[in-house]
């Protein structure tokens, strides 16, 4: 009883061992008085032969006759006279006939037709018969060897549909529970860690959608364990490399041996805080990208000039854009400056992350362009466009990804850690807004942040 196919193939066999048990029972009870009233009418054409059988052979011995009748018909005879004595004359030895009601005989003596009632112990027809000038009333009771035979035969029908069905039955339990071991066995290597699991069971029923759900499943796991195993790389990366800065430096200073020029010490020194701050920039985005994929994230809605916000945030990125004598234009609609309600801290760190890689990777004498327009009035969208270095096509679909650089080598991107444009996305999503990316190499890059103008239901 400890696996599903013996619990299966018991389960169908009781089904249908009370099935059709039950159905026989329930037959056998509707169809009673049917077999009782075809039973009569035999037991009354069998008795009129006989009648017409005595009168037209007229033989000597009436005891021999009704003897030699109830071994061809295999019917118990009893005939009565006038006085209430009886005569049995039964088709096998050790039978015996009930004695008949005595208003039953007398009926059948006055030359009425009698069958047998709900209130008689069995099934039984009543016929007057004439021998000798007497009368006698002629009873002819069910055969039990009939109804054995029919018993038998029903019984038998009963054994042969147990065992056929019980063939199909183990055939068809071992087709049902054949796939649920094959996922047992998948469910089994994932937990072990295995995800190269693929069940091959092609199927339209609940089952095939199950092992296509496991399939899913094996897949979407793989790929979360790539992406923790790329985090933890990317991470150990981007931690080691500053760390072996400060370490080398600070060894540096530290040995007494060595002779440092004053304008050496204080480079080192420079390393070491531009380093530290890195790794303190590194841990802070961590924290936040952790927070923000978080359900228990603080989100402080409020309106505000959302074109207000982005001329800040333009100001306080002047010394980078005018250290390359980069041109930062805005544009936004006439008139009343754009209302949002948003998390104001959250969007600022949006414009912060794009606005600065548009800065960073756009040449000298370059140009930025903000546009800011409304679509419709309830959205709000922002485009970031720069004459920069532009991003290769196949870099497009990964550059918000954590730790994802479009190009590691370059020595304006080495100060960079990947989770700016992931931060930024992760934001502007959480806000129930979209953020979107177009570019062509050598000509230049757009970000097209859309926001609503009212936060979600969600923050409110």
């Amino acid at each position: 009883m400890k696996t599903l196919y013996v619990r299966v193939v018991l389960t169908f066999l009781a089904v249908i061992v009370i099935s059709l048990i039950s159905s026989l029972l329930l037959a056998l009870t509707l169809f009673q008085n049917d077999l009782n009233d075809t039973g009569k009418n035999d037991m009354i054409v069998a008795g009129d032969r006989m009648k017409r059988e005595y009168e037209q052979t007229n033989p000597p011995d009436l005891d021999a006759f009704m003897n030699n009748m109830a071994e061809l018909s295999s019917y118990t005879l009893q005939l009565y006279d006038r006085n209430g004595r009886a005569n049995a004359y039964v088709p096998t030895k050790g039978q015996k006939a009930e004695e008949i009601n005595p208003e039953s005989v007398r009926k059948v003596l006055h030359g009425e037709l009698y069958r047998s009632q709900g209130d008689d112990n069995e099934t039984f027809v009543g016929l007057p018969f004439s021998s000798g000038g007497k009368q006698y009333a002629l009873f002819l009771h069910s055969s039990s060897k009939n109804e054995i035979t029919i018993i038998r035969l029903l019984f038998t029908i009963l054994l042969l549909m147990l065992a056929f069905g019980s063939l199909c039955i183990l055939i068809a339990g071992r087709f049902l529970v054949k796939p649920l071991q094959a996922m047992t066995e998948a469910t089994k290597r994932l937990a072990k860690g295995d995800f190269e699991v693929e069940l091959k069971i092609n199927r339209g029923d609940e089952l095939g959608t199950l092992s296509r759900s496991i399939n899913d499943m094996a897949r979407e796991i793989k790929q979360m364990e790539r992406m923790r195993q790329d985090f933890v790389s990317n991470v150990s990366h981007e931690i080691q490399s500053p760390l072996t800065s400060i370490s080398g430096f600070a060894k540096a200073l530290k040995d007494g041996n060595l002779t440092i020029a004053e304008d050496d010490r204080a480079q080192y020194l420079d390393i070491i805080v531009t380093e530290s701050d890195r790794l303190s920039r590194l841990s802070d985005n961590l924290l936040k990208l952790t927070s923000l994929e978080s359900d228990h994230h603080p989100f402080e809605m409020e309106s505000f000039n959302l074109d207000e916000q982005i001329r800040r945030v333009i100001i306080a990125c002047e010394p980078q854009w005018s250290a390359k004598n980069i041109r930062v234009d805005i544009e936004s609609p006439s008139g009343a400056g754009v209302s949002i309600t948003a998390d104001r801290d959250q969007l600022n760190q949006v414009w912060m992350n794009v606005l600065g890689n548009a800065i960073k990777f756009t040449p000298r004498a370059g140009q930025v362009l903000i546009g800011i327009s409304r679509p419709d009035r309830h959205k709000i969208e922002v485009a970031i466009r720069d004459s920069g270095i532009g991003i290769a096509p196949e870099d497009l679909t990964s550059i918000f990804e954590r730790f994802y650089k479009v190009d590691k080598s370059r020595a304006e991107d080495r100060n960079g850690n990947g989770l700016g444009l992931a931060i930024s996305h992760k934001i502007v999503a959480l806000h129930g807004g979209s953020i979107e990316v177009s570019s062509t190499v050598g000509l230049g890059t757009t970000f097209t942040v859309t926001l609503p103008t009212t936060p979600l239901s969600d923050f409110v």
